[in-house]
């Protein structure tokens, strides 16, 4: 075996173990991956989707979200107000056509998230590459109001936007990472997580900017729509087969301790007769 393909099966075994593992976990897992492989660092770096983290606009008033697409260093740049945090001299900022894009998109989906999320945080970055457009559409929502049950919902949409005259072609990459944790007392704990991606590619009409928002929203909306099913299939459907395998088990175990209390009544009445 030559060594780039030993690294290659390194590589495609980390992905595999990280699509196992729970995503509230990820960068504590992430962290020790690096220390068994640390030749890999670049490579998990680029290829893992981590949680989103939430910093604020001291300028705007607004929270938003970080990732890779509006990183330059250490600082941050935010959708609302156009500024790095910690603030940066020369940082990278986004062409006029993409920034007005970036608001437009940040104001639409401000209002998904308040209609589909019923609160939560959503930002919003465009950048152009050589020939095309493309965008990163990041969505949290984190549910602490109860303290028996703990979770958060984050969504990463990836679009890549390719204009040809009054026609463009979106290809979308949708990662979904979730988590729930439910402490009932005496019933114990109960942890559900797990991601899912999925790639899609549709073509829309443009007739001016705000085109490209309204292809880019539905196309979002349809993806998240199929992920929510596939989610509840995954997951949740299989979680409550075992639980009604174990409600089975369960009840066929109390029926047959129940037939065995019978038997030992009946044994014991003919003695006496």
């Amino acid at each position: 075996m030559d060594e780039d393909t030993g690294e290659n099966r390194k590589f495609d075994c980390a992905l595999d173990l990280m699509c196992r593992l729970p995503p509230q976990n990820i960068e504590e897992n992430v962290a020790k991956l690096l220390e068994i492989a640390p030749e890999l660092t670049d490579e998990i770096l680029s290829s893992i989707d981590q949680p989103l983290k939430i910093r604020l606009d001291k300028h705007a008033g607004h929270d938003f979200l970080i990732c890779d697409y509006n990183r330059d260093g250490d600082s941050y740049r935010s959708p609302w107000s156009n500024t790095y945090f910690p603030p940066l001299e020369d940082g990278i900022f986004p062409s006029d056509r993409a920034r007005k894009l970036e608001l437009i998109a940040n104001e639409a989906f401000k209002t998904y998230t308040r209609l589909y999320y019923q609160g939560g945080i959503s930002s919003v970055y465009f950048w152009e590459n050589e020939e095309n457009l493309a965008c990163a559409i990041l969505i949290k929502k984190v549910n602490s109001d109860n303290p028996n049950s703990k979770g958060a919902w984050d969504s990463i949409h990836i679009v890549d936007i390719e204009e040809r005259g009054v026609q463009a072609r979106y290809k979308l990459i949708t990662t979904i990472m979730l988590y729930t944790v439910n402490n009932q007392g005496n019933v114990g704990q109960m942890n559900l997580s797990g991601s899912l991606t999925r790639e899609e590619e549709r073509e829309g009409t443009i007739d001016d900017l705000n085109s490209h928002i309204v292809n880019i929203g539905r196309f979002v909306e349809d993806m998240e729509f199929k992920l929510r099913g596939s989610i509840e299939d995954v997951y949740f459907g299989k979680t409550k087969d075992i639980v009604n395998c174990l409600r089975s088990s369960t009840a066929q175990s109390q029926i047959k301790t129940h037939r065995e209390l019978q038997n030992d009544l009946f044994t014991q009445l003919r003695n006496r007769n």
